[in-house]
């Protein structure tokens, strides 16, 4: 039996999830800011304290969590994590799609 290629991407796909699973939802922010000390490095603007936040929807809302900086790149890395799955969901998808399709204008045509 002939191997199809797009089963074989969409397997490899599916099968490569699991190693996603710690995946964190949402984006890595990593900003400056004065932290407001009169006397601190800060002060004037310039020499600014690095702030990481890890930004998400929640219940449909925004949500702003501090990120310290011991684990800003878990993080950072997590979040990437859920973009790559976001992208093999969307080509899975997208494969799934055209299989139906062609399987759709198969039966039309009465080929099947």
């Amino acid at each position: 039996m002939a191997s199809d290629p797009e089963l074989e991407v969409r397997g490899r796909l599916v099968r490569s999830l699991g190693a996603l699973r710690e995946m964190l939802p949402g984006s890595f922010v990593e900003r400056q800011r004065q932290c407001g000390k009169a006397n601190c490095r800060c002060a004037g603007g310039k020499n600014l304290h690095a702030e990481c936040q890890l930004s998400v929807l929640q219940e449909g809302k925004p949500r702003t969590f501090h990120v310290p900086s011991a684990l800003a790149e878990e993080a950072r890395r997590k979040v990437g994590m859920h973009k790559r799955f976001q992208q093999a969901a969307a080509t899975i998808g997208q494969i799934n799609l055209r299989r139906f399709l062609r399987r759709k204008e198969e039966k039309e045509r009465g080929t099947v």
